[in-house]
């Protein structure tokens, strides 16, 4: 055997090694990084579910004599506004994250004072539907909770991949970036609880 054929040999076993590494951080990258991005979607599938239902609510109390109209058309503007903030799942930055976060904080405190001045209307409050509406929205903010924690739980198996030694040093070749986490509002820690029992 010739003695240069052994270094060949020994390269090239490195390199298909390597090249097995690189392969199979790139692949566990892309799917980590592809249930990251549905986890998103599902974060927005629940809001998209509250926008639905408070746009539902907003029809029952409509139809209540004399109801503040001024609650209202709060209500239906940042409902608008909600609706109209979504986050392209191939470009989650935490520049959009936090628009998005802003416009869903902004009806979550439309809702919140529409709730409030339900209690001065008896009849509202005795409403089958509004009530059936309440205990919807009681329940999808639970899924919403939900949804933006398997999101960061997603994110987190996807940065960690990414940004140990030495996949860190793959994943600049293959173009992968740290994600951003769904973070609670500024002083939410302080935040009151809204009441959805009219007892």
């Amino acid at each position: 055997m010739k003695k240069w054929l052994i270094p060949v040999i020994i390269l090239a076993v490195v390199a298909f090694g390597v090249y097995q590494w690189a392969v199979g951080f790139n692949n566990k990258a892309v799917e980590l990084e592809a249930d990251a991005k549905t986890a998103w979607s599902n974060v927005e599938s629940s809001y998209q579910r509250r926008n639905d239902l408070i746009g539902n609510l907003v029809k029952t109390v409509q139809g209540a004599a004399d109801f503040e109209r001024e609650t209202l058309t709060n209500v239906i503007e940042a409902r608008a506004k909600a609706t109209a903030t979504t986050i392209d799942v191939d470009n989650i930055n935490p520049e959009a994250i936090a628009q998005f976060q802003q416009a869903q904080t902004g009806l979550s405190s439309a809702l919140s004072r529409l709730l409030v001045t339900v209690e001065r209307y008896p009849d509202l409050k005795a409403n089958q539907n509004f009530l059936e509406l309440q205990s919807q929205l009681e329940g999808t903010e639970n899924r919403i909770n939900v949804a933006r924690d398997r999101y960061n739980e997603k994110v987190n198996l996807y940065d960690i991949h990414t940004t140990k030694f030495p996949g860190k040093l793959l994943a600049g070749w293959f173009g992968f970036e740290e994600m951003p986490r769904y973070k609670a509002d500024p002083g939410s820690e302080n935040a009151p609880e809204v009441d959805f029992n009219f007892d």
